[in-house]
């Protein structure tokens, strides 16, 4: 007899929309709807009070604003208690001077940690990893990463990935490695022989046929 084995949730897939979500946070119940129109920063931390963590935290406070900018909103979340949040935020204000002005998930049940697959059993069973997910205005994950316990996020990759996938939609290229903004962008490849006539008389920057760049 086969043993009944519960259903796990479909994870979120890159070009797909994420699922719908209503959570509790430290600025009150929030639906991922809200978010509709703006890009949205989703991650999750470990746990509070824990020193990786309120590293990250600050460095993502210090770069709201330049999130902002890019109409992106940051949101928070990890297996505790709005209590707990709200006593770790205000630790964090009072020891190292930052404010944190983003809404943190209090997700006790798991509820919307296991409909992104922010827990590896394999490393905590009461724990999120470090994931990050990255939400555009329509609500279509555009990229996510993983991070482990033990290894605190680089919030400047964060950002620099935003913009890269901004960079993208507003002018159909693509960026290359260790790409920043000013910095020249990767032209898509040619899929027909008439495209690839084309380009190679564009005064495009080519290596070769299939490898060309350009500023913007």
């Amino acid at each position: 007899m086969e043993e009944n084995v519960p259903m796990q949730p479909r994870l979120p897939r890159l070009g797909e929309p994420v699922p719908s979500f209503e959570a509790e946070t430290t600025m009150g119940t929030i639906h991922l709807k809200d978010f509709a129109g703006s890009w949205l920063v989703l991650f999750s931390h470990p746990a509070d009070f824990t020193p990786v963590c309120t590293t990250e935290f600050i460095e993502f406070a210090n770069l709201q604003e330049e999130f902002r900018k890019l109409n992106v909103e940051l949101m928070g979340l990890s297996i505790d208690s709005v209590f707990s949040h709200l006593a770790w935020i205000r630790n964090i204000e009072k020891n190292f001077g930052v404010k944190i002005q983003f809404p943190v998930i209090a997700d006790l049940d798991k509820k919307v940690a296991s409909l992104f697959g922010m827990i590896m059993p394999g490393e905590s069973k009461t724990e999120t990893s470090r994931c990050v997910f990255v939400i555009d205005p329509k609500g279509i994950l555009r990229a996510m990463i993983y991070y482990p316990l033990t290894t605190g996020r680089n919030m400047q990759e964060i950002l620099r990935l935003v913009k890269a996938l901004q960079t993208t939609d507003a002018n159909g290229v693509a960026t290359p490695a260790n790409w920043q903004p000013g910095e020249k962008v990767i032209v898509p490849p040619p899929r027909t022989q008439e495209a690839l006539e084309e380009r190679l008389e564009a005064g495009f920057e080519c290596k070769d046929w299939y490898f060309c760049k350009k500023n913007l």
